[in-house]
């Protein structure tokens, strides 16, 4: 059996909007400024970025298994994922990101490695 979860689109297309949306808010200045002989320093209004993201693989047929869930509020970022590596075990990393403590993970494996592969 084949399964596949798949949410990037939504997130792709949700991040792809904000920065056309972004893009036409700074055009826009940039060409009233141009325009106006507005020579005044400008900066791009600040937008908190925000998302959730989950994706998925199971195929038993391969043994291709694997999953990850993140999430981004503003400048936090916590998720984790997991794969079945070469070996039989499963790793799974939770791992967080903020611009105090910066990148963060905590790395765990179960099972037990088979070195008959």
């Amino acid at each position: 059996m084949f399964k596949i979860l798949v949410l990037a689109a939504a997130v792709a297309c949700v991040v792809a909007e904000h920065h056309a949306s972004s893009y036409a808010s700074f055009n826009n200045h940039v060409e009233h400024s141009y325009h106006h002989g507005d020579h005044h320093d400008h900066h791009e209004p600040h937008h908190h970025p925000k998302y959730e993201y989950k994706y998925g693989v199971e195929d038993h047929h391969t043994h291709d298994m694997k999953a990850a869930e993140e999430e981004r509020d503003g400048d936090v970022v916590k998720g984790w994922y997991k794969l079945e590596q070469p070996d039989g075990r499963t790793r799974i990393v939770h791992y967080t990101a903020d611009k105090h403590n910066g990148f963060n993970a905590d790395v765990t494996y179960s099972g037990h490695a088979d070195h008959h592969y």
